[in-house]
């Protein structure tokens, strides 16, 4: 169970949590809430997150790509897992993440809205394929640079605003802000990932975007991912008139992390910059629940 668990990359789960809490925290903004909605939706995303990881674990330990890995050990390459055995947990958690997927459809839509629930549907296919497709297969798109577009798009706008449309049923177009900004955060922590494995990957054949672009231009992409992620965060507070506690938390978390990665030119040390960012993305996605739930509340009782 302890190898089980830790490949599971328990590290990971409150990353993917954030999307979820943030259009889940902005639903309840607009006057939508279901307690049922809400426990279903982290779960899904918990299925599909370990999916992710007991796939990815599985792909890249029968490629080989894990053998010289820094950071935590892989159950595969390790040997303590056998291929076998993780390939039979890709398929129980695709299988059981699937049937939490079709639960969560159902309370959100009944049997009413059968077009809405068929798109949701295909969006949760769509999910569980990329999670497995990550690293499994001869096409897989995590080894041709194409792992930072899926994260964007399944960790930023289908988690935050597909997660938010099934309690309000419609889009808004104010939240593409937010979910633009957890998105981006969340290929920072790919991008930071993959440039502590640059070397190995290279070697590996794993031609992810760092890979291509080389150390140098990977730094300033990371750049460019964080400072947008804040700029995007400042601007959705300033459009909905909130307290700017968000934009002020995401300046004092990161910061340090950007003046970080500026001085280190040495791929094994970004490992300790996972965690911050990947905690600070979930820190970030709270503190943005008590702003839209609470804060604004009261400041709209106080002044209106």
């Amino acid at each position: 169970m302890k190898n089980w668990i830790q490949a599971a990359r328990l590290r990971t789960l409150p990353l993917s949590l954030s999307g979820i809490i943030v259009g889940s925290a902005y639903a309840y903004h607009q006057g939508f809430y279901d307690y049922r909605i809400l426990g279903l939706a982290l779960l899904t995303t918990l299925g599909l997150q370990i999916l992710s990881n007991y796939a990815n674990d599985y792909g890249d330990g029968i490629k080989g790509t894990d053998a010289n890995r820094i950071g935590e050990k892989r159950m595969v390459a390790a040997g303590v897992i056998t291929a076998s055995q993780m390939k039979k947990a890709v398929i129980i958690t695709a299988s059981l993440t699937l049937l939490l997927a079709l639960s969560l459809i159902y309370v959100a839509f009944g049997k009413e809205n059968f077009a809405l629930s068929l798109i949701f549907i295909l969006l949760g296919i769509g999910s569980i394929g990329a999670a497995i497709k990550y690293t499994i297969g001869s096409n897989a798109y995590g080894y041709n640079g194409l792992g930072d577009l899926f994260v964007f798009i399944f960790f930023g706008l289908v988690s935050v605003i597909g997660s938010n449309f099934l309690y309000t049923h419609f889009l808004d177009w104010k939240l593409v802000l937010p979910a633009a900004a957890i998105g981006l955060l969340s290929v920072a922590v790919l991008n930071l990932n993959n440039m502590r494995d640059i070397e190995n990957d290279r070697i590996a054949g794993k031609r992810t975007l760092v890979v291509k672009m080389g150390f140098a231009k990977a730094k300033i992409y990371h750049y460019f991912l964080i400072i947008s992620a804040i700029l995007l965060l400042i601007i959705f507070e300033i459009v909905l008139n909130l307290h700017g506690i968000v934009g002020i938390l995401c300046i004092t978390i990161f910061t340090d992390h950007l003046l970080f990665v500026k001085r280190t030119n040495i791929p094994k040390n970004y490992d300790s910059q996972l965690k911050i960012v990947a905690l600070g993305t979930f820190l970030i996605s709270i503190i943005f629940l008590i702003n839209v739930v609470f804060l604004s509340n009261w400041i709209r009782d106080i002044f209106y």
